[in-house]
């Protein structure tokens, strides 16, 4: 494979993919990116997945990691029309009572929200994402990198280290602050008894009161086309509709990076690999799935708690010990009878997602990885359990088990949309010490398989397009 130091190529057109191939272009390579898929962004697609004219987002859908992300920050994705939409609360998380406490930016209204719990939440919070960006610069790069702002990092390590459930009830007296902040942790998709469950909580909610959790209007396919956009100005370009199956079929290039899981990258490399490498990718183990289900309705959710429809997200799953129990369940390989779930609906905000007077909402919760079990009665159960009267509204569902999942994007193996499981040593080393760098001098893992880990924030590309950079000059 290796060629002209010149030349570089990309597989897989996500967001990690499309940020590491805007660093290779930006230093001067003449980069390609090759997506086997008809449109562009890997789970960063919208598309009509229901009903005509309602525009659903296929996966990730409120990006407050992307708003958050120090390279995308960057980039003038501005001006190639990508224009984030701010809902009144960043989410609401409805209770039993018929009331939700709410996450906003502002710490003094939030300390009215949370009452009793409001100084603990801001003596937690507030130097965090008072200094957002600092922090941000240390945690979305591997642990292997000397640390920027070690003092800053070190105050979340302190109460980011402890399980959730534990940091929830040493930290907060009243039911809303420990259910606001099970909620939040439960986007790990570990158990939050699980030690540094408690960080991707912090860090949810850190990321709220710094930059919110915003949706791109149009859907998130704004955020693929305006990083492809981008690219194409620094004379890169993209290929849809053309899989790849061997990296010979790249030709000669100096780099090529794969947004793809370490197992696809084995069949990708074929015997290019030395041993070591192909036994660290095959070991990888993946996270658990998603069961996820997109709406087309009649008209907006009838949540029970009103404040509901200030926010384009809403968690679903009633106190901390029912999240807790849900997120334990799942982690020990079975399904809840109660699942946690997360609801997004972003047609209140914008408009463009629905024809007038309709709306959209999708929802998913953790299954175990690979699942075949039918969670729509349960899942709706709990929608009418917070919002009496929801499958009146429905018009069509569109049903996603993690199976199909993975035949829309294949670096969802078995629904797993974190890339691999973030717990043990796999949480700090992905897939590996080596991070994005392999065996072979010109190959790179660049997916979410490697840090950060999951979400929009296409760190995983530019650190991985950092280090090819850094050997080629070598």
């Amino acid at each position: 494979m290796p060629g002209s130091p010149h030349n570089a190529a990309v597989v897989g057109a996500g967001p990690n993919g499309l940020a590491g191939a805007i660093m290779l272009a930006q230093a001067g390579m003449a980069v390609t990116v090759y997506e086997a898929e008809a449109i562009a962004g890997g789970a960063a697609r919208t598309l009509e997945l229901t009903l005509p004219g309602f525009r659903h987002d296929f996966g990730s859908a409120v990006h407050p990691m992307a708003a958050g992300s120090p390279f995308f920050r960057k980039l003038p994705l501005a001006a190639y029309g990508l224009e984030w939409i701010y809902s009144p609360a960043a989410m609401a998380h409805p209770l039993d009572d018929g009331t939700a406490v709410l996450l906003v930016r502002d710490f003094d209204e939030q300390c009215r929200i949370l009452g009793i719990d409001g100084s603990a939440w801001r003596r937690i919070l507030e130097p965090l994402s008072g200094h957002w960006w600092s922090l941000s610069q240390d945690i979305l790069q591997p642990v292997s990198f000397l640390p920027r702002h070690p003092l800053l990092l070190a105050r979340m390590g302190a109460c980011g280290a402890l399980p959730a459930s534990m940091l929830a009830r040493r930290a907060f007296q009243g039911v809303r602050a420990r259910a606001l902040f099970a909620g939040l942790a439960a986007h790990s998709c570990l158990s939050l008894t699980r030690p540094f469950s408690s960080a991707f909580g912090i860090v949810m909610a850190a990321a709220a009161h710094a930059v919110g959790w915003p949706i791109p209007r149009g859907g998130s396919q704004a955020i693929t086309d305006a990083l492809i956009a981008h690219l194409r100005s620094l004379g890169g370009a993209v290929q849809t509709s053309t899989p790849v199956e061997r990296l010979e079929e790249l030709g000669p290039v100096g780099v090529a990076l794969c947004d793809t899981t370490p197992r696809q990258l084995l069949k990708l490399a074929g015997g290019r690999l030395h041993s070591v490498d192909r036994q660290r990718f095959a070991r990888f183990r993946p996270g658990p799935g998603v069961f996820k289900v997109d709406y087309a309705l009649s008209e907006p959710i009838p949540w029970r708690a009103k404040d509901c429809a200030l926010a384009a997200t809403v968690h679903v799953g009633g106190d901390d010990t029912e999240i807790a129990i849900s997120e334990s369940v799942v982690a020990n390989g079975s399904t809840a009878l109660r699942p946690f779930m997360i609801v997004v609906q972003p047609s209140l905000f914008d408009r463009s997602r629905a024809p007038l007077g309709r709306h959209t909402a999708w929802a998913y919760c953790h299954v175990p990885n690979g699942s075949t079990e039918d969670m729509l009665p349960r899942m709706e159960a709990q929608m009418e359990r917070f919002a009496p009267g929801f499958r009146d509204c429905v018009l069509a569902r569109r049903v996603f088990p993690p199976s199909d999942l993975e035949y829309m994007d294949r670096n969802l193996e078995g629904g797993d949309i974190s890339g691999g499981a973030v717990d043990g040593l796999q949480l700090f080393f992905r897939p590996g010490w080596r991070f994005y760098a392999t065996s072979d001098p010109s190959l790179y893992l660049c997916s979410a398989s490697t840090p950060p880990g999951g979400g929009v924030h296409g760190m995983c590309g530019h650190n991985a397009a950092r280090m090819a950079l850094r050997h080629l000059r070598r």
